[in-house]
């Protein structure tokens, strides 16, 4: 969404907050098969840092030298101690409200899928079975040559390398980076998805990173509704039938206790 249609601030939100959290449950209520795309702000309440934005990474650090094939070609044991760093930070924490949230609105049947931007496994751990990672998980490493994986139970000490148990070669976290493209299969179930969604629940992403950020456009030109939550507004505002300006866990328990009314 790039296209530069509209203006972010252009649009302005008729009722309150409370008729925005209500309209926002009556549309999901209704609606037949409404999924939910997460970014960064779902897990930032649980201590995982967001990447944009005023306090994320890649303010702190280049992702050129550690999120590219090229950077782990170069320096390996540079890159594997920053994943290392975020694998424990992951390991650590434990889900926010709101990932509690999408698994009762799973429970209810409300929530048929959630398609991820994040590479941590709190959906999973906060009990939602249906989850889509678009980009990796990074507590799954995958060789470098071969098909071989493995999940760390434990954060990995580096150095040395991690090594492949099937063919000795290094490998590398299993995670999407900068210049590669998304898994075809991920992105292939996260598209059908949208495709037949006729609500997109889309909460605490920038919605700048493609494909991702096209996904709730797809439900958008198939006559669906898009419920955007987020403290920010984003170059998808313009497009959500409800915007509600608020984090990620204090907006979705608010539409959670709607939603059991």
């Amino acid at each position: 969404m790039e296209d530069g249609r509209g203006h972010a601030d252009a649009r302005v939100f008729a009722g309150t907050y409370e008729q925005d959290i209500a309209r926002a449950a009556s549309l999901i209520s209704s609606a037949k098969h409404a999924i939910a795309l997460t970014g960064a702000g779902v897990s930032v309440e649980s201590g995982i840092p967001t990447f944009r934005g005023r306090d994320g990474l890649w303010n702190k650090y280049n992702p050129i030298e550690l999120a590219t094939p090229e950077a782990f070609a170069r320096n390996p044991v540079l890159v594997w101690k920053w994943y290392a760093w975020r694998i424990g930070l992951v390991m650590s924490a434990v889900p926010s409200a709101a990932h509690s949230a999408l698994y009762d609105m799973e429970k209810m049947g409300v929530i048929k899928w959630v398609i991820t931007q994040n590479v941590d496994d709190l959906h999973e751990r906060a009990g939602s079975r249906n989850v889509v990672h678009l980009h990796g998980i990074i507590l799954r490493a995958r060789c470098t040559k071969c098909d071989y994986s493995i999940w760390w139970n434990d954060v990995p000490k580096i150095p040395p390398i991690p090594k492949c148990e099937s063919c000795g070669e290094p490998l590398r976290p299993d995670v999407i980076w900068f210049g590669e493209p998304l898994n075809e299969e991920a992105l292939s179930k996260a598209w059908g998805i949208a495709q037949s969604s006729d609500l997109i629940l889309v909460i605490g992403t920038s919605a700048v990173v493609y494909p991702a950020a096209a996904i709730p456009l797809v439900v958008k030109e198939n006559g669906g509704k898009i419920v955007e939550i987020n403290p920010d507004v984003t170059p998808l505002t313009p497009y959500a039938d409800v915007y509600i300006k608020e984090g990620a866990s204090y907006a979705l328990r608010k539409i959670l206790e709607a939603l059991k009314k």
